[in-house]
Formats: structure tokens, sequence, C-alpha cells
């Protein structure tokens, strides 16, 4: 059985007049001046449209940035054939269900690369210095004195990076440019020859870089394999002072696990960009934003406004030149 295509975007324009005959309905909004160019590519039916209703029954390729296209979808979907994805992640859509129809998958890896290293950067920055701590007691407090706070630095500390890819080598470099950092780095897919212009050291295990992170930042897919990748017992393994930062899934950290973790002091706190529960509430995580080592945020690393056209340009022109080559 031959698996679903997942595409790379290029940075080559796309030029042409679209591909009309093809039906593309844009299931989530995305920014308005991609939608507008969609619209060139396209015979486009738009998520206000109440046509877009009927996505499973007529349409030709889809264009989503975060809805769930699920097995049951593709099912009750028979002319489907592609589907472009705004952002690199595609574990809201079935995977097995695509490559059994042979749908392809057309995400958009790197291209919101920058945005979300620079997310990791302002969380880094947040926790070690306690910003979270800081801004709510002067709120909520008298008038709080220096002598009351405290941080850490993180000039020429190690900067410990799980997964090397386009996300991963961008915080490599912000890291090692902006403090001096040492990289230690671990993915087991990556050829040898990976981030060859950067100074860091490779690892054959994620134990090596839990025990000798400062700061320990995931950039790795949610699978099967990677889902409570970080739980109690690695977590155990880490430093009194380290940071954790997930910029990348929900799931690849055990919550309660963390939870438990910052409680008992086995580390100095975490920046949460992702939550197995998104968008995250206080009823949800009550107990862990307690802790005011904690900053969390929405899932919003690559919620700038030129990095959402950026990636749905991406996706946009993804699909327009799939459905291209097979005319």
């Amino acid at each position: 059985m031959a698996p679903s295509r997942i595409e790379d975007s290029s940075d080559e324009d796309v030029q042409g007049t679209g591909h009309k005959e093809a039906t593309v309905y844009m299931i989530d909004t995305m920014h308005p001046d991609a939608m507008e160019y969609a619209k060139t590519k396209f015979n486009l039916i738009l998520p206000s449209d109440p046509e877009c209703r009927n996505w499973r029954q007529n349409a030709t390729a889809l264009l989503v940035r975060g809805s769930y296209v699920t097995a049951a979808d593709i099912k009750c979907s028979p002319n489907l054939i592609a589907i472009g994805k705004q952002g690199v992640g595609i574990d809201k859509i079935d995977q097995s269900a695509c490559a059994e129809r042979r749908i392809a998958i057309l995400n958009t890896p790197g291209a919101n690369a920058q945005a979300v290293a620079e997310m990791v950067l302002a969380l880094t920055m947040a926790v070690a210095r306690q910003i979270r701590s800081i801004a709510i007691r002067q709120l909520l407090s008298v008038p709080l004195a220096k002598e009351q706070c405290s941080g850490l630095t993180i000039h020429g500390k190690t900067i410990g990076i799980l997964g090397m890819g386009n996300i991963g080598r961008k915080v490599a470099e912000m890291f090692k440019g902006a403090f001096n950092a040492k990289i230690v780095a671990y993915d087991p897919f990556m050829p040898a020859h990976a981030w060859s212009g950067i100074p860091h050291q490779r690892v054959s295990t994620v134990q090596e870089v839990l025990e000798s992170a400062d700061v320990l930042t995931i950039h790795v897919p949610l699978t099967a394999e990677t889902r409570d990748l970080i739980s109690y017992k690695e977590l155990s393994l880490m430093k009194r002072e380290a940071i954790l930062i997930n910029a990348a899934r929900g799931g690849i950290v055990q919550e309660d696990d963390l939870q438990r973790a910052l409680k008992e002091g086995l580390i100095w706190g975490a920046g949460l960009d992702c939550h197995g529960q998104e968008p995250p509430t206080r009823e949800r995580y009550a107990s862990l934003w307690d802790n005011l080592n904690v900053v969390s945020t929405p899932h919003v690393g690559a919620a700038t406004s030129d990095t959402q056209f950026i990636t749905a340009k991406a996706a946009i022109d993804n699909l327009y030149k799939y459905l291209n080559a097979r005319t």
C-alpha cells in the first residue's frame, strides 16, 4: 500500500492562472491576503460559504490550517485527492486513511521555523527571568523590591535540542548567536552531516540531552513513539535549574508528571506553547499554572501576521503544483 505523500513547500514562486477545474474547499480561515491569493489559483470555496459544509461530498482538494480530518471524513469524501496543510504538523489528519486512498498530504515544513524559534527564545527568557512571577506579584501585592526577585542567566549555558529539523536548526543558530550557548542535539533520523555549519555536540540518546541541558527544547512531531516522550523518569534526569520548553505538540510532555516534577523542584520551570488540550483552559491546567515558573501560551508560535501569510501561501502553492502535475 503506497503511503500518502508529504511534501515540502518551495521558495520558488508559483506561476500560472490556476487549476480552475479543481474544486478546493478551504475549511479553515487563513490570512486574508492568502485567501485572496488562493482565489487566483482555484475554484475556491471559502469557510464562510454555506457550501463549505458539503466538502466531504464534493471536494477534490482541501486547504486546512487546524481542523481535524478524520478517517470517517476521508471515508465520506469520494472525490478527495489532496490536502494542503498550513504548517508542518499533520497529527490532526488521519494519515493511514489518506495512505489507503492515496490522498496526498502537502504540508509546509520550514515556513514557520523563524517565528517558532523566536517563540522558544521568548519562553526561555520569560521563565529564566521569572517574568510571569514578577508581573503577577507586582499586580497583586505591595511594591516588589528587586531583592525579592531572582532568575537565571542563559549566556554560555547548554541548550539541549530534541529534533534537528528546520525549527531545531533555527533554535540552535539563535541561541548560539545570542548567548554563545553550547548546543547538544539528538535526532535519530537526520543524516550524519546535518547541522554541519553549526558548532554542536550530537548525541545518540535522549538521556544524554536531558542530563546535560540547562534548557531543553522539543522539536519533534507527535507520533506513537514520541507521545509521553518526556515523563517523570526523564524529568528526574534533568538539572534542578533546568528549563523545559515545548513549542512542538501537546502530548509529547506528560503534563501530570511535569506538574509533579515542578512541585518537587526537580526542574526550575517550563515554557509551554503546546498542551494536550487546546486551547488550554483554567479548568484543566489550574494546578500547573499555579506554579509561577510556568509560562503557558495557546500554541501561538507561528501566530505572527507575516508568518501566517507565508505558511498559508506555501500550502496554497504546494496544492497548486500538485494538482497541476496531475493534469
